[in-house]
């Protein structure tokens, strides 16, 4: 003979097996998230399309031998390509 509360943990473990697939089945979200990662990544994707001029790497390889890095590396790869823009004119 089964107790009242043996009954109840039994109805409670088959009502936790017979639940799992209901919870297991989500709807798909009304907006499509890989839309919306789209949008930002726009951006690097035509950055990276674009060619590097020759000036750009040589002015690139030329911070990499000085070792610099940061601002600095940006500061000094915008007045080397406009100094080689400058001597192409």
């Amino acid at each position: 003979m089964m107790t009242i509360s043996s009954r109840a943990a039994a109805t409670a473990l088959a009502s936790l097996l017979l639940m799992s697939p209901v919870f297991a089945q989500t709807t798909a979200p009304t907006t499509p998230a890989p839309a919306a990662k789209a949008a930002p990544m726009a951006p690097a994707e035509k950055k990276a399309a674009k060619p590097r001029t020759a000036a750009s790497l040589e002015c690139s390889k030329e911070a990499d031998a000085k070792g610099v890095h940061g601002k600095e590396r940006k500061k000094l790869m915008s007045e080397c390509k406009k100094a080689a823009a400058d001597k192409a004119k």
